[in-house]
Order: C-alpha cells, then structure tokens, then sequence
C-alpha cells in the first residue's frame, strides 16, 4: 500500500475556520475540547462560532492561513479551494476588507513556504440576511484569487431569496457552488440547481433519495464534495461503514473526497482504504477526481494527474 500523503490532492471542501489549530485556539484564549458527535446541525454550528469569534486582528486571520498550508502540504494536497466566511467576519470586526485581505495574504506566504496552489471561495449563511450576499458578492469580485461563492449552513432555510445575487456572480464569472443535500434532502439540490446554478454540490449524498436526480447530476456531470467523516459527526450517518459513498460511486456519480475542516485529507483518504477495502486503484481515482472537478488551471491539473499516475506507477 502506498503512502496517501505522498498522493497528488486537490481539496474542495474545506473551510478555514474549522481548521484552526488546537495550539493556536489556546493561545487565543479558547478551549480545544471538540464534541465526536453533535445533536444537531445547530450544536455544531454554535461550537465553530465559538473558534470563529477568537480571530479578532490582520495578524490572526493571516496565521490560520499560513498554518492551513503547511498542514494541507504536509498531507499531499497540492491544490485546495477553502472556504472563508469573509462578510460576516467583516462585520463583527468593524472591518469590513480587513479578514479577506489577510487570509489573502497568509496563503500567498503559505504557497511560497510550502508549494501549495489556493483559491477562495466565499460562503453565506442561508440564515443571514441578503444584504451580506450582496457584501460577499462585491468582496469576491475585488480579488483574483477569489474565484467563487455559494450558501452554507442549515439547508431549511430556502435558496430562493439569494437567487438575484447568484444571477449577477455567474454574469461576472464567478463560480457558484452550493451546500445541499446534507442537512435537507433531493429538494435542496434541485433548488441549488435550478436557482443557485451550482458547478458542485457541496455534500449532495441525499441525491440517494431521488433516482431521477441521480440521473439528471450524473448526465450534467455535477461533482459531489463529499466529506464522509464530517457527515458522521454530524450525526448524518450512523458510522464511516454505513457512509453511502460506495452507493454514490456505484451510480456513476463523479465523487470528490474531502473534509469539511473536520479531519485531515490523507487521514480521511486512509479511512476510506480501511473502512470499504479501496485499494490504491480506487484512491488515485479519487483523487483525479477531485483534481478534473476544481477550478484550477489547466495545466496545473494535468501536472497534479500526472504526479497522481506516477505515484500508482511507482513500486
């Protein structure tokens, strides 16, 4: 078997404010103790909120960033699309450019300290009020390496509303990409889809429940961002063995392996080989994958497929 961490990534869905280190919490006066399983999507969100409200300076915002790349580089990723709630930091620092600005930054240092390619996409609550989509929009469109956005958080609270803001992003050429399908069922995608325009479905493992949906993402050719430790966290399902990802590869779904911030990527690349038996075949199609499902550049992908077909080459 061969060694994971050495496996070309791409990371798709990650957001950086889960990824904080458990030395830095400390440091900024918070408490590492994490829950193994929440109650409720609510719990979960309530427990981030916490790690969140700690990064208060340019020089915070710029640390999580750099630590994020050296922790994703020391686990084979080479290119990652992260996730950063930009506005609504914005907001509760009283400065509005402030967050995004330095998270830009620690990524620009993280890529010349350790070789990792990013981009950023910027998400919104679906419980917060248009106005800060609107806040988000006008942030992504300033900044190149911003290259998208789309709704997160509880999947009750309908895409419709956001739907004006989504129409203006795609004219602009940002790319959308939605949270569905994980908290709420088949009618969260079908709205991502026909309202929000989404290129991936973040999460999307409740396209189960509707065979003809299945179809339809299946023939457009929708990438999944699945996160199979986080689901289980969640309490989404029972346990990593019950994960529906084999079912999903076995429609014909394109599957992209990720980790919500909830663990790390090799680590969860291991856990598939141990739980369903995938054997080194099964994880550098995984992971080529992930890599033709990113918005990465065209030559980098073909350089990032060309690494993952030398390691399932090698002895």
């Amino acid at each position: 078997m061969r060694d994971v961490r050495a496996l070309p990534k791409a990371h798709l869905h990650v957001h950086l404010e889960s990824t904080v280190r458990p030395e830095t919490v400390r440091e900024l006066g918070g408490t590492t103790e994490r829950a193994t399983v929440f109650g409720s999507f609510r719990e979960f969100g309530d427990e981030r909120a916490r790690v969140r409200d700690l990064l208060r300076t340019a020089g915070h915002f710029r640390r999580i960033a750099v630590e994020f790349c050296a922790d994703e580089a020391a686990q084979g990723t080479r290119y990652v699309e992260v996730t950063f709630t930009a506005a609504a930091h914005g907001e509760r620092v009283g400065e509005p450019e402030m967050p995004l600005e330095a998270v830009l930054d620690g990524l620009a240092e993280g890529r010349a300290r350790y070789g990792i390619e990013s981009r950023v996409l910027l998400d919104h609550s679906r419980r917060r009020p248009v106005e800060r989509l609107w806040r988000t929009y006008e942030l992504a469109s300033r900044h190149d390496q911003v290259i998208g956005l789309g709704l997160a958080g509880d999947e009750s609270h309908p895409l419709a509303p956001f739907a004006e803001v989504f129409g203006a992003a795609r004219d602009a050429g940002l790319h959308l990409v939605h949270h569905a399908g994980e908290t709420a069922g088949p009618a969260s995608i079908r709205e991502a889809l026909d309202l929000g325009h989404t290129e991936r479905l973040g999460h999307g493992i409740r396209v189960l429940d509707d065979d003809a949906l299945v179809a339809e993402v299946r023939e457009r050719g929708i990438p999944l961002e699945v996160c199979p430790t986080s689901n289980v966290l969640l309490g989404l399902v029972p346990s990593l063995a019950e994960h529906p990802l084999p079912r999903l590869r076995a429609a014909g779904l394109t599957v992209t392996i990720n980790t919500d911030g909830e663990t790390a990527l090799a680590e969860e690349y291991s856990r598939l080989r141990e739980v369903f038996g995938y054997g080194d075949a099964d994880l550098a199609d995984l992971a080529r994958a992930s890599i033709d499902a990113s918005f990465a550049p065209a030559a980098l992908k073909t350089e990032l497929k060309d690494g993952v077909d030398a390691w399932l080459a090698a002895p």
